[in-house]
């Protein structure tokens, strides 16, 4: 049994005394998904309006240089389009990188390293904030990748606050300083 008293604090250590969590070797992902369909907005209004003015507009007309069969078709598929822009793109946001990949048929993935982060926005419309969906914005030294906005995330404030945070954790680990000119 120990004379300490139970509501004591426990010894400080070195890292304790540092504002930010050192990074780890492991890799910890803390999104991996394509923008929720909710966080397309104005899109998933936009394009079944457009399918029912392409299908109405034929009928209204008794044009025959349109053919109705095809305006009909592309009518349908109009509405399809928000589910195949959210299911093209995919972000994987971990500790140490975020990677941005789309594509529907052919893929292209980029790598956005967070030590090349300069700058973060966080974007919340008052529509997002009903929907429980937001965008992170994020500025780069990267030259394939200088700027991100990764839009329709779930929950987007805390993984905002979390990126912030592994930024400068993983600039001070690698001894990345900020100079400003002037």
């Amino acid at each position: 049994m120990s004379n300490i008293p139970a509501n004591t604090p426990p010894p400080a250590t070195p890292a304790g005394d540092r504002p930010h969590k050192e990074p780890s070797d492991a890799e910890e992902i803390y999104y991996n998904g394509s923008p929720l369909m909710r966080g397309l907005g104005v899109h998933l209004l936009l394009w079944p309006l457009a399918g029912i003015v392409l299908i109405v507009v034929p009928f209204l007309l008794h044009s025959p240089t349109i053919p109705l069969l095809v305006s009909v078709l592309i009518g349908l598929c109009l509405p399809l389009v928000p589910v195949a822009m959210a299911r093209s793109v995919r972000y994987r946001i971990s500790n140490y990188r975020i990677d941005y990949e789309r594509g529907f048929l052919a893929k292209d993935i980029d790598t956005l390293e967070l030590w090349h982060v300069e700058d973060m926005h966080f974007h919340q419309s008052l529509l997002d904030r009903l929907l429980g969906v937001g965008t992170i914005r994020v500025t780069s030294r990267d030259q394939t990748l200088p700027q991100l906005n990764l839009r329709g995330l779930p929950n987007p404030r805390p993984l905002y606050e979390t990126l912030k945070q592994r930024v400068i954790a993983v600039k001070r680990s690698r001894g990345v300083i900020k100079v400003d000119p002037g």
